[in-house]
């Protein structure tokens, strides 16, 4: 497909499971190429090619996912996840092909690849009880064979240099403790055989060898985003009875210990470890509480009902899918479901991290990072 130069965005093409859009061509500053490892908050439709409790692949997911026409591509939102909307900023001319689609091969990887996939964690155990899952494990094994493959694209040099130019964008942490530590019943074993320290200690080892082996691979410019306020999403609050303006405390103090062994662990130890890559600290907590407690300074009507929800005794737990029912104006809703934000929310969080100051990323934002 050959490629208009412009200096603005206009309509997607959408071929299969990659999806074109004519960027700024001309862009010196481009983006080399995006890979994006984590969960469901970045899924870009790698559970619609194994069986899983955990897919997005019925409607309304994607009813406002232009380049697919309103189809779900496998993301869990109304639209483009924070990732597509980076990618999209940054000059990607496409966005990140899923790995496991059959077209995600030859020149189609260059703009990059996801990894992610709903209910993967850091650890290897999280999600099991979905069934079939990508932990981050596997999602770097995945990136092991894309990078052969950019050696035979393009030489091992330019291939090289091609990868340390490239964004490694890394959203997971979530699920280990939605699915290890706060579900009840499952859980309950897990509390009484792992305190909430050791638990932590055991998900920044996992981490830091991931980030270690993707280094090794080349990857040079990292953005790590930290676990969100799990305890004030629509399931947690079902699931807990909980009123509006209330939020599951341990859900959000797990999270807060999580997120400051994750800071040290990027800002001190791995900064210090490999002095030629850059690390950038993607403050999430802080961001979608923000959204969360000032949700009417940012247009929004509520940011505690999800838009897509099931009535009833399951309201707030059940996923979004056919037999749910959808909000009139989606722009209006933090939540797109029990789990997950919507576009318009992915729009505002992006744009914080794309240009935001040290209160949400840092040591500097992401469009700085990509311009070193």
């Amino acid at each position: 497909m050959t490629m208009k130069k412009t200096n603005f965005f206009v309509p997607f093409f959408f071929f299969g499971t990659i999806f074109f859009r004519v960027a700024s061509a001309g862009d010196k500053n481009a983006l080399a190429a995006s890979f994006v490892f984590g969960d469901s908050l970045v899924d870009a439709g790698n559970n619609n090619y194994f069986q899983t409790l955990s897919r997005a692949n019925s409607p309304p997911n994607g009813i406002d996912f232009k380049p697919s026409r309103g189809n779900p591509t496998g993301r869990f939102t109304n639209g483009r996840t924070i990732a597509d909307i980076v990618g999209e900023k940054l000059g990607q001319p496409s966005y990140a092909v899923p790995y496991l689609a059959p077209n995600a091969s030859g020149e189609a990887i260059l703009n990059g690849v996801s990894y992610a996939s709903g209910a993967g964690g850091i650890l290897n155990a999280t999600g099991s009880v979905f069934g079939n899952r990508l932990g981050m494990d596997i999602q770097v094994d995945y990136f092991t064979n894309t990078r052969k493959q950019f050696d035979k694209l393009l030489g091992e040099d330019k291939a090289r240099d091609y990868i340390r130019k490239s964004l490694f964008s890394i959203v997971i942490g979530s699920n280990d403790f939605l699915n290890n530590y706060l579900v009840p019943f499952v859980a309950a074993q897990a509390r009484l055989t792992q305190t909430p320290d050791s638990f932590v200690d055991d998900m920044i080892s996992h981490l830091r060898n991931q980030l270690k082996r993707l280094y090794d691979l080349d990857a040079r410019k990292f953005v790590v985003g930290n676990v969100a306020p799990i305890g004030c999403i629509p399931y947690q609050k079902s699931i807990n009875q909980l009123q509006d303006k209330q939020c599951v405390d341990l859900a959000n103090k797990l999270a807060l210990q999580y997120n400051a062994r994750l800071k040290d662990l990027l800002m001190v130890e791995l900064k210090d470890s490999f002095k030629d890559a850059h690390f950038v600290h993607a403050n999430v907590y802080d961001l979608f509480m923000d959204l969360i407690v000032n949700f009417k300074n940012y247009g929004f009507r509520t940011a505690s009902e999800a838009c897509c929800e099931t009535k009833g005794r399951l309201a707030g737990i059940l996923p979004c899918g056919p037999t749910s029912s959808l909000c009139t104006d989606r722009s209006k809703h933090v939540f797109w479901d029990a789990y997950h934000p919507t576009e318009a929310a992915n729009l505002l969080i992006a744009d914080k991290l794309l240009y935001g100051d040290s209160k949400f990323v840092t040591p500097f934002n992401v469009l700085h990072l990509r311009d070193l």
